[in-house]
C-alpha cells in the first residue's frame, strides 16, 4: 500500500469491460487486509474474495462459482449462498446516482483549473507567497505495473508517473519540511521506533534529589498530625484492618527487594494502606522528599473514592500530602512525600513524558487481578523500565486469585498474603435448588444464534452436558445425593441456560428467610429488564416489601447509589447487578446473593474480523468474586444457579482483556512511547496476543493511514497517537477543524468516546426511545442526535430549567462529563496548532463557520468513521417494526441496533450508513449510524476506480457510485487537490483559511458548495429490504433482543 504523508491518498483508474476481477495485485478494502490465493494476491478480505469467487489467468471464476467465506459452519454456509445469490442480482440496485450533472462538472473543473494543481505540478513557496499556498501533491493516482499488464482490461485515467514505497515518500515530505516542533517531535518519534534500545535516557535523581530541608519540615509535620485527635481516632479504626497488623513485615520486603507481589481479599486494607505505610517510613527516616508514592487503580471512582478515605484517615484535606488524578479532573498532592492515587491510563500519559518516571519513587499497581488490557501494557513497560531505574520499588497488588503468574514474571519476586475477615457463607448449587423449591423449567423459548451454538458446542456447551454432567446427574441421583424430581429437572438441556423463572421463585424463597438485602447477578440490561418484569407480575412478591433497584450503567447516578442506603425497616432490598457490583463496589448489608453463572463479555473474532458481545459462564475466579459479596457484615449465602460438576469444569480465570479485544490503540501507544515494533514488544506482555489480531489491527491504521508500511507513525498517527481517543474518532477531530465545524464534533467525539447521556429507568425503555426520536427528528443520524441533545441541554442550562434532563431521561452527570471532554479535545487541537491560539472556546464562531450546515457536519462524521461503510439492501417498502437489513464490504446480513434511532425509520434519504462499531450478538449489529449521502464516501474513501461498463465509480471494492466518465475526472482531479492539502495540513499544523484569495480557500469553498448542494431525488428514497424467508427469525430476533443491552 502506498501511504501519503498525510495519510489521506485516494487512487483513481478508469476500468473497462469486467471492471477489477482480472488479474491484478489488486487493492486494499477498508479493514486494509490483503491475502492470496493460488494465482497470487487478491485485494478485499476473505469473504470479499469468496464472494466474487477468485479467478485464474483468464479471468473466469472458480468453477464458475464463488465460495463462502472460511469461518462459516453448517446452516451458515447456505445462508450465505441465498444471499450471495441475491446479491448478484440486486447489485446494480445498490448502486447510487451522483447528482452532478455536466454543466455543474464543468464549473468545479474551472474552480480546479484555477487553483493551478490539476497538473500535477508541485505548489513551491514563493517569496510573498502564504504558508497555507505552500503545499505539494502526493504522488500521482496511478496503477501498480501489475496492473499495467492488463491494458485491455484497464487503463488509468490520466497516467503520470509511477508512485514510490511509503516510506521513501514520507522521508522525502518530511525532509522537505521547514523546521517546526511538530517536525522534531515526529522524527524522534519515528527514530526512537527503529532502535532496538527503545529507552535511552540516562536516569538522574535530579527530580527526586533529597533536599534537607524539606525532610525535617515533612518530619516534623508528621509528629505533629500523629498528636491530634481526627488523625488518632482513625488511627483505631486503621488498626483493626488485617494489613495494618502485616505493616513491618509488608515494610522489610518493599526495603529489601525492587518487586513485591502483595495479596489480599477484598476489605483487608491494601488499597489504604500500604501507600501510606510507605510514605509514613519514608519521611520518618529523613528521606520524605525523595518520596512519592503513585498508586494505580482501573476505575475513576476507585481513585476518588481512596484518595478521599485515605486523607481522611491522615485527618487532612485532598491536596495537600494525599491526592489523585483522573482524565480531566485532579486534586493533585506535593510532589514530594506524598501519595496519589490515579488511573492506569494517568501513568502511560507520564510515560510520555518521563519515560523513566523519573518523579516516581514507589509504583503501587493495583487490582492486577482484572488483566484489564492498560494494566497488562503498563507492566510490561515497567519490568523493561527496572533495570534503568534501581532506586525504583515497584509494588504489585492483587487479590489472591491469581498473585503467583505475577511473581512468577517478575523472576519469582517475593509475596505476601494479607488475609482478610469476612464472615461464613453458605453455598447451595442448582440440584439443592431444586430440591429445596421444587423448581419445574419452562420449555426453552426458541434457539440461540448458529453462530453462539457453535461457540458452545465446541468449548463448554452440550458436549460437556452429555458426556460428563449428565452422567454425574445419574450418578448423584443413585446415590441418594439428589431426589428424583430433580435430577428430572438437570437432565433438561436448557437447565444450564439462564432461567429468569428460576431465579423469581428463589426469590420467593428468600422472602420466607430472616431479613437481609439481596444481591442478584445477570448478565446485562436485558435480564435485569426481563427479571424486573417478572418480579412485577409475580403475585407474591408484588405483596412483600420490596425495593427494587438495579445496578447498571445505563442507570441514573441518583439509583446508583440508592443501592448503597440501607432500607427503612421491614423492606427487603433487591439489587438487579451485572458484573459491575463484582468487584467495583462493596454493598455492606447485602446477606443473599444469586450467582446465575453468567456473565457477557466481549471478544475478537479474527476470523470474521468482528467483536462478538455474548452471555457465557462465569469462571471460577468470577464465582468466588460474587459469593464474597455475602457475608460482609454477618453470615451470609450464595445461590449458584449451576450444579458443583459445572463449576469443577469451569475455567479458572477470565482471559485477559488484550486477549479478547482488537489492538489498535495498544499499536498506537507501543509507537508513541517509542517502544519500537509492536509484535516485539507485545511478546513481552504476561500472555501476548494473537499475532493474526495483532496484524488485523496493523492493517487498519494502515488502511486510514496512521502507520506506514514499515509501521512508522505517519504525521496523521503521530497526532492520533497523542490524542486520548480511538484513532477514528480522533481522525474526525482533526478533519472538523480543517472543515470549521468543531462545536458539533466535540460532542459527537466526546459520546463515542464516553457512553451516550441517556438514562434508562426500567420499564421505561420504550419512552426513551420515542426521546431520542424526537431529538433525531429527519436527522437519520444517531451522531447528530446526540449533537441535538448537547446542545438542548446547554441552553436549558443558559435558561436554568433544572428539569429538562429529568423530562429527557438524561443523565447530568454525563452530560457534565461529555462537556469536560469537550473541552478537552478543544484544548488538544489547540496545542496541536489546528486551532489559532486566540479562540476562546469550541463554540467559537472562527472554527464553526460550517458548523449550521449538515451537509458539511456528516460529512466529516464520514470522514472519521471510514471504512465503517454499510450499505441498505432496497427492494421494496419496509416496515418499522422489523430490522432493516445491510451489507457491509465483509458480511452479508447486518442490522441497527434496536436502540438505533435510524432503526425506527422507514426510508432512507441514501443506501450508505457509516457507523461506530459492528458488534455480533444474537445477529450482527450496527451501532451509532449516521445516513450519508455520496460526495462524502468519494472524499474520504480510500482508493477509487472508474468502471466503464457500470458507468460507475467503484469505491474500496464495495461502495458504487453512478456516474458519467466527465464527472469521474472532475471527481479524481478534486481528489487529487484535496489529498495534496490534506497532507500538508497534518504535516505542517495551522488553522484553515477560507478567504476566496488563497487556493486553500478556493478549495475548501468549492468542497463545502459541492456538500451543500448535492441532490437527493425525493422520488428514489431508499427503503431496507425485506424478504419472506427472512421475516419470522428478523421479527423473533427483534423481539427477542432489548433495545439496551
Amino acid at each position: 500500500m502506498n501511504s501519503g504523508s498525510g495519510g489521506y491518498r485516494g487512487f483513481v483508474r478508469y476500468i473497462q469491460g469486467r471492471g477489477s476481477r482480472g488479474r491484478g495485485r489488486g487493492h486494499r478494502n477498508r479493514d486494509g487486509r490483503h491475502f492470496d490465493s493460488d494465482t497470487g494476491p487478491h485485494s478485499g478480505d476473505r469473504s470479499d474474495h469468496y464472494r466474487r469467487g477468485h479467478r485464474d489467468e483468464s479471468g473466469r471464476g472458480n468453477a464458475g462459482r464463488p465460495r463462502p467465506p472460511p469461518h462459516l459452519r453448517g446452516r451458515e454456509i447456505g445462508m450465505w449462498y441465498r444471499d450471495n445469490a441475491r446479491n448478484s442480482k440486486s447489485d446494480k440496485h445498490l448502486m447510487a446516482s451522483l447528482s452532478m450533472d455536466s454543466e455543474q462538472a464543468q464549473s468545479l473543473d474551472r474552480v480546479l483549473d484555477s487553483i493551478g494543481g490539476s497538473k500535477g505540478r508541485r505548489q513551491d513557496s514563493r517569496p510573498g507567497s502564504s504558508d497555507h499556498d505552500s503545499f505539494s501533491h502526493p504522488e500521482q493516482w496511478l496503477a501498480d505495473q501489475h496492473s499495467q499488464k492488463c491494458t485491455d482490461e484497464k487503463m488509468l485515467v490520466q497516467p503520470e508517473q509511477q508512485q514510490p514505497q511509503a516510506i521513501s515518500t514520507y522521508t522525502r515530505t518530511i525532509d522537505g519540511m521547514k523546521d517546526s516542533a511538530f517536525k522534531r517531535a515526529y522524527m524522534d518519534n519515528v527514530s526512537a521506533n527503529q532502535l532496538e534500545d527503545e529507552i535511552k535516557s540516562e536516569f538522574t535523581l535530579e527530580s527526586l534529589k533529597q533536599n534537607s530541608q524539606l525532610d525535617s519540615a515533612y518530619r516534623e509535620e508528621l509528629i505533629e498530625l500523629r498528636k491530634t485527635e481526627r488523625y488518632k481516632k482513625m488511627l483505631e479504626f486503621r488498626k483493626r484492618l488485617p494489613s495494618y497488623t502485616m505493616q513491618e513485615e509488608i515494610l522489610q520486603l518493599v526495603k529489601n527487594n525492587q518487586v513485591v507481589v502483595l495479596s489480599g481479599e477484598t476489605g483487608c486494607g491494601k488499597t489504604t494502606q500500604v501507600p501510606q505505610f510507605v510514605m509514613e517510613q519514608e519521611v520518618e527516616a529523613g528521606r520524605g522528599s525523595a518520596c512519592h508514592v503513585v498508586c494505580t487503580q482501573p476505575r475513576r471512582i476507585s481513585a476518588i473514592s481512596v484518595a478521599q478515605r485515605v486523607a481522611q484517615e491522615r485527618g487532612e484535606s485532598l491536596g495537600h500530602s494525599v491526592g489523585y488524578q483522573i482524565r480531566l479532573e485532579a486534586v493533585k498532592c506535593r510532589s514530594r512525600g506524598s501519595v496519589m492515587y490515579c488511573t492506569t491510563g494517568i501513568v502511560l500519559q507520564m510515560l510520555q513524558g518521563d519515560p523513566l518516571l523519573s518523579s516516581v519513587s514507589h509504583l503501587v499497581l493495583d487490582e492486577i487481578h482484572e488483566r484489564d488490557t492498560q494494566s497488562d501494557f503498563l507492566i510490561a513497560i515497567t519490568k523493561d523500565l527496572l533495570p534503568k531505574r534501581p532506586d525504583l520499588k515497584l509494588i504489585l497488588m492483587s487479590a489472591t486469585l491469581n498473585a503467583e503468574k505475577f511473581s512468577e514474571y517478575y523472576g519469582g519476586c517475593p509475596m505476601i498474603h494479607i488475609p482478610g475477615f469476612t464472615f461464613p457463607v453458605t453455598e447451595y448449587y442448582l440440584e439443592d435448588i431444586l430440591d429445596t423449591i421444587r423448581f419445574e423449567f419452562p420449555p426453552p423459548k426458541g434457539k440461540e444464534p448458529i453462530w453462539a451454538q457453535r461457540r458452545n458446542k465446541s468449548s463448554s456447551g452440550s458436549e460437556l452436558f452429555r458426556n460428563t454432567v449428565l452422567p454425574w446427574v445419574d450418578s448423584q441421583e443413585a446415590s441418594g445425593a439428589i431426589s428424583r424430581g430433580a435430577a428430572y429437572e438437570l437432565r433438561k438441556p436448557h437447565s444450564e441456560e439462564l432461567c429468569p423463572q428460576l431465579i423469581v421463585s428463589l426469590l420467593r424463597h428468600i422472602c420466607r428467610q430472616p431479613p437481609g438485602a439481596v444481591l442478584v447477578f445477570v448478565p446485562g440490561w436485558g435480564d435485569i429488564s426481563t427479571l424486573n418484569k417478572l418480579m412485577d407480575e409475580d403475585s407474591f412478591l408484588r405483596g412483600q416489601r420490596l425495593l427494587v433497584i438495579p445496578l447498571h450503567s445505563l442507570m441514573p447516578t441518583a439509583n446508583q447509589r440508592e443501592v448503597f442506603d440501607h432500607p427503612p425497616s421491614g423492606v427487603r432490598k433487591v439489587v438487579l447487578a451485572t458484573n459491575i457490583a463484582e468487584t467495583s463496589i462493596t454493598i455492606d448489608d447485602i446477606v443473599y446473593v444469586i450467582d446465575s453463572g453468567y456473565i457477557k463479555m466481549t471478544n475478537f473474532d479474527k476470523s470474521s474480523n468482528l467483536s462478538t458481545l455474548a452471555s457465557e459462564w462465569v469462571t471460577k475466579a468470577n464465582a468466588h468474586q460474587r459469593r464474597g459479596r455475602a457475608g460482609r457484615v454477618q453470615a451470609g449465602v450464595c445461590y449458584h444457579l449451576f450444579t458443583r460438576i459445572r463449576e469443577q469444569n469451569l475455567a479458572e480465570y477470565p482471559l485477559p482483556e488484550i486477549l479478547r479485544t482488537r489492538l489498535e490503540e495498544i499499536v498506537l501507544n507501543v509507537k508513541i512511547l517509542k517502544l519500537g515494533r509492536a509484535l516485539p514488544f507485545l511478546q513481552k506482555l504476561m500472555q501476548s496476543p494473537d499475532e493474526e489480531v495483532l496484524k488485523i489491527s496493523i492493517k487498519l491504521l494502515e488502511a486510514i493511514n496512521a502507520l506506514d508500511d514499515d509501521e512508522n507513525l505517519t504525521p496523521l498517527g503521530f497526532h492520533l497517537a497523542r490524542l486520548p481517543i480511538d484513532p477514528l474518532t480522533g481522525r474526525m477531530l482533526l478533519m472538523s477543524a480543517f472543515f470549521s465545524c468543531v462545536d458539533p464534533i466535540l460532542t459527537v467525539a466526546a459520546v463515542l468516546s464516553f457512553k451516550e447521556p441517556f438514562v434508562v429507568p426500567l420499564g421505561k425503555e420504550k419512552l426513551v426511545d420515542q426521546v431520542k426520536a424526537r431529538f433525531a427528528g429527519n436527522t437519520y443520524s444517531d451522531h447528530l442526535m446526540y449533537v441535538r441533545v448537547f446542545d438542548s441541554w446547554r441552553e436549558a442550562c443558559d435558561n436554568r430549567d433544572n428539569s429538562f434532563c429529568y423530562k429527557n431521561f438524561l443523565s447530568t452527570s454525563v452530560l457534565q462529563q461529555i462537556k469536560r471532554m469537550r473541552d478537552q479535545f478543544f484544548g488538544l487541537l489547540k496545542d496541536h496548532k489546528f486551532v489559532a491560539p486566540e479562540v476562546r472556546s469550541g463554540s467559537d464562531i472562527e472554527i464553526n463557520l460550517n458548523s449550521g450546515n449538515v451537509a458539511v457536519v456528516r460529512a466529516v462524521i464520514a470522514s472519521g468513521l471510514y471504512p465503517n461503510v454499510a450499505c441498505l439492501k432496497r427492494t421494496g417498502k419496509s416496515s418499522s417494526k422489523r430490522p432493516k437489513i445491510m451489507r457491509t464490504a465483509d458480511h452479508n446480513r447486518v442490522l441497527f441496533h434496536p436502540k438505533c434511532v435510524n432503526d425506527k425509520m422507514q426510508a432512507f434519504e441514501s443506501p450508505w450508513m457509516v457507523f461506530r462499531e459492528k458488534l455480533k450478538m444474537s445477529s450482527v449489529f450496527l451501532f451509532d449510524a449516521t445516513n450519508v449521502p455520496n460526495y462524502p464516501l468519494l472524499l474520504f474513501g480510500q482508493r477509487l476506480e472508474y468502471v466503464a461498463a457500470e458507468g460507475a465509480i467503484d469505491v474500496d471494492g464495495f461502495v458504487k457510485i453512478r456516474c458519467t466518465e466527465q464527472v469521474a475526472n472532475v471527481i479524481r482531479k478534486l481528489r487529487k487537490e484535496l489529498d495534496a492539502v490534506l497532507e500538508y495540513k497534518i504535516s505542517h499544523p495551522d488553522v484553515s483559511r477560507w478567504d476566496q484569495h488563497s487556493k486553500e480557500g478556493k478549495l475548501l469553498n468549492a468542497i463545502v458548495d459541492l456538500l451543500s448542494k448535492e441532490k437527493i431525488d425525493p422520488n428514489q428514497q431508499y427503503h431496507p429490504r425485506y424478504d419472506v424467508a427472512d421475516d419470522d427469525d428478523d421479527e423473533e430476533m427483534h423481539e427477542e433482543y432489548p433495545s439496551y443491552t
